[in-house]
Parts: structure tokens; sequence; C-alpha cells
């Protein structure tokens, strides 16, 4: 049986990547809601700037983690990306394999409220908006602690295409 993630879990991630933002600053704040609304087209490329960031600042939160936690929040980030791995995501994201990782990494990296509003309408996504450090970020940092990417349990792949409910 797959090992999912749970609540607990999933809360931690979301609020550590709220954390990251918080840390970045208002601007990207209002950016990352101008997302979700579709206010301005071009936040998710004026947001690019401001993800380098928002990832030193992710890296910073999670230095102190222990593997477990590590290996518990790249859990979740893995069912997150396997989730968002879908066809009518796929055709407003576009993209090649790694491409459609990156984008639904982007998709994460954003927080919960973006997430969520591309869950439940396609249509926000942001066609070729990519961050590929996400994708792979907590299992990075659990790697460079110990030298091995951690075991989730899930089962499942983060890569592209993986997702047979979501290509049906």
């Amino acid at each position: 049986m797959s090992e999912l993630p749970t609540a607990a879990d999933e809360t931690r991630f979301w609020t550590i990547i709220e954390s990251a933002w918080q840390s970045v600053g208002a601007e990207s704040a209002t950016l990352r809601a101008a997302l979700i609304h579709r206010e301005n087209d071009d936040a998710a490329y004026a947001i690019d700037q401001h993800l380098p960031a928002f990832l030193d600042h992710l890296r910073a939160l999670s230095e102190s983690l222990s593997t477990a936690d590590l290996t518990a929040l790249d859990r979740v980030l893995e069912r997150k990306l396997y989730d968002l791995d879908r066809a009518d995501i796929h055709e407003v994201t576009d993209g090649s394999d790694d491409g459609f990782l990156y984008c639904r990494g982007f998709i994460v990296a954003m927080g919960r409220d973006f997430y969520t509003a591309v869950t439940a309408d396609p249509t926000v996504a942001v066609i070729d908006a990519e961050c590929e450090r996400m994708c792979y970020f907590f299992a990075h940092v659990h790697n460079n602690r110990v030298g091995d990417f951690p075991r989730t349990g899930s089962g499942i792949s983060r890569e592209s295409f993986s997702n047979p409910a979501g290509w049906n």
C-alpha cells in the first residue's frame, strides 16, 4: 500500500512555503494574488525575479528540519506534483515532459491558494511559468545532508504523464 501524506505534513508543507514567501516581501505577495485572480497577466513573469529569494528562504527554513521531516515534506510535494499531472492543466501550461514538470513546480511554489485555484480551474495556470528547483526541492536538501534521496513510500512518480487518472 502507498504511503500518503498526513494532514499535519500537508499543513506543515504549505506553512513553510508561505513562511518563505513572507520573507521575500510585499511585492511578491501582490504578484501572487494577481496570479490567482488573473488581474495581471504579466505577474507570472514578474514573480520570476522573486523566485531565487523565495527558494533561498525555503532552503534556510528547511536546513533545521530532521530527515524524517524532509521526507514527509517531499512526500507532500511529490503528491502535489502528481495531482497536477493532468491533461487539462497541460493544455494551458504546455511544455515538454520536463517543461510540464517545471510548470507544475511553479504552481506549487506559488502556494496553496494558487495551487487550489489551478486544480479547480486549469485556465488559472500560466503558460511557460516554471520553477524547476521546486520539483525536487526537499529531496535535494535531504540528499545534501545524508547523501541519499528520501524514500517517500508513496509508490507514485512526480514525472510528467505518470498520473493515469489525469490523462483519461
